[in-house]
């Protein structure tokens, strides 16, 4: 089997990245590798602290956040989000998918929160771009790939949302995405905190995740790597050189893709689930919350359904659960998700491991990139 190292160096001097930090742990022993640069140009080394854009791989720690609250007894999982997101009191339903946005009937049903952590509300991408409805989620909440600047301060963007149908009834389909951020809405009206003050405060604080939240304090940020797309003639830098982005909190602290972070972050992180919901003495979550987190909610319709996305995988609180062994590295129970930006954190409690891959350069599509898979294989010992 060739080693972490070697997996990273290959993709590295193929060009295909700059540079990656990836770690893989079961139990106390742990392997990390870097290689590459954090810049195209060479300049800085990638180093096994280097902080990262983890878009979507923040979903499951949104969904950690919405458990906590859960085992407070200050929400529950079926009580209607109205409670606390008045604007979804009385939401809309398109009449069919792909009809037009002022065609719509009533919810037959109050949105629950279990609908938001399933992403079964009926918000969210589904397959098909193109439809009308979907088509709101980009001009009107600025959903996609992780840029603070654009998207309106919660309250805003709640309102914006309210004017938005639903592309199906709550309860009935998987719907990627928009559902983590509302989550992070209402994590903040709950507890009466800000958001990144909640995440700092009740699990970053607590399991060491010093350097994981929504901005890079400016003495760090010669630590943050470069982020690229990938276009015809190479790598273009994102945002455009002399950008800020991250320099500060943003409006709107996106519970879908907002945070950066580090491998050993996360992994603290997926360590705190793999036992149980309890890290350095003090337990964060319960074993129920935990399990709830990590075991599959979805039908079988809605998983086909979701095949852009999920690949045959299921879902449970905040990121995918597999449930075949149709790949080498697809074993039943193993729990994570990817980022657009080219991140990767799953755990398998099966085998007490965690897997971590930081990478920066955007995904083009839904689908893992190649290194993704072979990394998934490495991890698995496949």
């Amino acid at each position: 089997m060739t080693s972490l190292q070697t997996l990273l160096t290959t993709y590295v001097d193929a060009g295909t990245i700059p540079g990656a930090v990836a770690l893989v742990a079961r139990g106390d022993r742990v392997e990390v590798a870097t290689a590459g640069f954090s810049d195209t140009g060479g300049t800085s080394p990638m180093a096994r602290d280097s902080v990262f854009r983890i878009a979507s791989i923040t979903k499951p720690i949104t969904a950690a956040a919405v458990m906590m609250l859960v085992d407070e007894g200050r929400i529950a999982l079926d009580e209607p989000v109205r409670h606390r997101l008045p604007e979804l009191a009385a939401p809309s339903v398109v009449r069919t998918p792909q009809g037009p946005v002022d065609d719509v009937v009533p919810a037959v049903r109050a949105i629950t929160v279990r609908d938001l952590l399933t992403f079964r509300a009926g918000y969210g991408f589904p397959s098909d771009f193109s439809l009308p409805a979907v088509g709101l989620l980009f001009s009107e909440l600025r959903q996609g790939p992780p840029q603070p600047d654009p998207v309106p301060a919660p309250d805003e963007w709640m309102a914006a949302l309210s004017r938005i149908p639903l592309l199906h009834q709550p309860g009935d389909a998987w719907l990627y995405n928009t559902c983590s951020d509302i989550l992070g809405v209402l994590v903040a009206r709950a507890s009466g905190r800000s958001f990144p003050d909640f995440l700092a405060e009740r699990l970053f604080g607590p399991l060491g995740m010093t350097d994981t939240g929504f901005a890079v304090p400016a003495a760090e940020r010669h630590r943050l790597a470069h982020f690229y797309q990938p276009t015809q003639d190479g790598l273009e830098p994102v945002p455009a050189p002399g950008g800020d982005e991250w320099g500060s909190l943003p409006a709107f602290p996106s519970g879908a893709g907002g945070l950066v972070s580090t491998a050993d972050d996360w992994h603290a992180f997926g360590r705190m689930l793999l036992a149980e919901g309890a890290a350095n003495g003090r337990r964060l979550l319960s074993p129920e919350s935990v399990r709830l987190m990590t075991t599959d909610h979805l039908t079988p319709g809605q998983r086909a359904a979701g095949s852009l996305f999920l690949e045959g995988q299921g879902w449970g609180f905040g990121g995918s659960v597999d449930v075949t062994e149709a790949d080498p590295w697809n074993v039943p129970g193993r729990y994570g998700w990817v980022g657009g930006t080219g991140t990767s954190a799953h755990i398998d409690p099966s085998t007490g491991m965690v897997a971590v891959l930081l990478s920066q350069v955007a995904m083009t599509g839904p689908a893992p990139t190649p290194l993704m898979r072979d990394f998934w294989r490495y991890a698995a010992g496949a």
